[in-house]
Formats: structure tokens, sequence, C-alpha cells
């Protein structure tokens, strides 16, 4: 069975290993797997404490992006009640498992799956056992996996590691997992960078995966990319709301912020976060009065 689980800060990406690997994650190329987030799971820690809330926060963001840039995304979950043959080993291990009138059983509803979403039965560590998901990224075209979800050292490790044995990039996204310590956490995370797979953060990856505008960032296209961050219509943000206020979290905030920097305005986190308006965004990288 699975021991109650204690709580531990989530790794930031300033401890993350280093990677043998220098991946590039692609929009075209990649497909996002939110591993087992399966309430019975998440059951097992304190949910209000570390590392949980921040492991909901990134996939939410992680799920949002690649929602919108067309990247597609697939779920695993364990079902109730498996027959001893379905359940084989992992018996000896785990024991019974689920039951399957457990409303445990469904995908945690913060991080649900939606319309267009594709969720597969999980069997055994590995995502690809017993499961079409290799055939399902073959026929999408994608060599990608970015992975979130837990637990880190079993499931996600696993199926990273099967993954480069299928000639598919694996990306374990550090801080969008979650383990049954900090040190499994962690040695997962060493693992993979050096064996299977490449190691980043959530706002590394979506940085990665939002491509560099072309042309200049005027007033206009600030209002309408912020909007969009907040779930408004451009015409309903006006130059002094308060973004923070609007649900501008600091994953997407530091998404942001990348990108700006990327494109060459002179605008840091901390330039956001003290004055976090549009009026104050383009009097912080001197784009002029707002429109």
């Amino acid at each position: 069975m699975i021991p109650r689980l204690p709580s531990y800060p989530m790794p930031q990406p300033s401890a993350f290993p280093g990677n043998r690997a220098a991946w590039t994650p692609d929009p075209q190329r990649a497909a996002l797997l939110v591993h087992d987030l399966q309430s019975y799971f998440l059951n097992f820690y304190d949910t209000t404490q570390p590392p949980i809330p921040d492991l909901i926060r990134h996939v939410q963001a992680l799920l949002d992006h690649a929602r919108r840039a067309g990247i597609p995304v697939v779920y695993t979950a364990q079902p109730g009640d498996q027959t001893p043959a379905d359940r084989a080993l992992l018996t000896d291990f785990w024991g019974p498992g689920l039951r399957a009138e457990d409303v445990q059983t469904r995908i945690h509803p913060a991080v649900a799956p939606q319309p267009g979403d594709t969720v597969l039965t999980k069997w055994r560590y590995s995502a690809f056992k017993r499961s079409p998901l290799e055939e399902q990224l073959r026929a999408w075209g994608r060599d990608q996996l970015l992975i979130c979800g837990v637990y880190a050292h079993i499931g996600c490790l696993l199926t990273a590691a099967e993954a480069f044995m299928l000639d598919i990039q694996a990306f374990l996204i550090g801080d969008a997992l979650a383990d049954f310590s900090e040190a499994d956490h962690l040695q997962a995370l060493r693992y993979g960078a050096a064996r299977c797979a490449q190691v980043t953060g959530t706002a590394a990856l979506l940085s990665a995966l939002t491509p560099a505008g072309a042309g200049q960032w005027t007033p206009e296209r600030l209002r309408a990319e912020l909007a969009r961050h907040v779930d408004l219509d451009p015409a309903e943000l006006h130059d002094d709301d308060d973004l923070l206020a609007l649900g501008l979290d600091s994953i997407r905030l530091m998404v942001l912020v990348d990108t700006w920097q990327a494109d060459g305005l002179p605008v840091t986190y901390a330039d956001v976060a003290a004055a976090p308006t549009l009026r104050g965004l383009l009097e912080r990288i001197g784009a002029g009065a707002p429109a």
C-alpha cells in the first residue's frame, strides 16, 4: 500500500541537475502527458501543503498553454477493481489498488480533462505499457513527450525511460511533479537528466514553447496578450487594472517576462510585480502611452 506521504518543498529549477541532452521543446513536435493525477494518489498527501498546491498550479499553466497552442494533451488514469490478471505483480507491491465506485479514481477536478483531450487507461508504471500511447504520438507526428504528474520516481520516470527507448524525447517538468519525498523527487530528476530525459521547469518550458513574436510590442499587442492571460477581451482590460488581482499568476508572468526579454524588452519580473498594470509596463519598456 502507498504510505501517508510527507509534505516537502517543491524543488526549484536552481536545484535541478544538469542535463546531458540539449533538446529544445517544440510546440509542433510535443504532446503533454498528465500522469496519474487522480484524487486517489493525491490524497495520500495533505493537499493544502507543499508540494501539491505548486503541482496543481503548474499543471494548470501547462494545460492552459498546451490547449491554446494546439499541443495534444494526454492523461493516464488507473481503473478501479482491476482483476488479478490485470493487476498482476502490482498487487505484491501496492495491494489491490483503486475501487471502481470510489470517486477518488477521477482525475483531480482542478486539472480535469476537457473535450479534445485523450484519456488512456493506465496498467503499469510506464504509460506506454498496454496502451496506444506510442501509436497515438506517431499518428499526431509527435516525438516529444512533456511529463508532469505523480509519482516522479515511479511512473513518470519509467515513462520517460521507455519514451527514450522509443526515440521519443522526454521532458521531465521538475516543478510539475510530486513524489513520495523530496529525496525521491530529486533522485528521479537526477536519473532522468543523466540517462533518458531533459529536466526542465514549468516557466522555462512554457517560455521555450512560446514563439518569439515578430514585430514590435505595440501597446495594442501588449494589451491583447495580457488580456488573453487573464481571460478578458482586450477592450475589457483597462490601463490601470491590477493584473495580479485579475489572476495573472507567477508562472504566466514569468513566461511573459521571458518572452519579452527574448524580444529585447528591458523588463524584469520585479518590474511588473512592482507596477502590475498595463500603464506601468508601458512606462517601463518605453512603448509610449497606452492606446
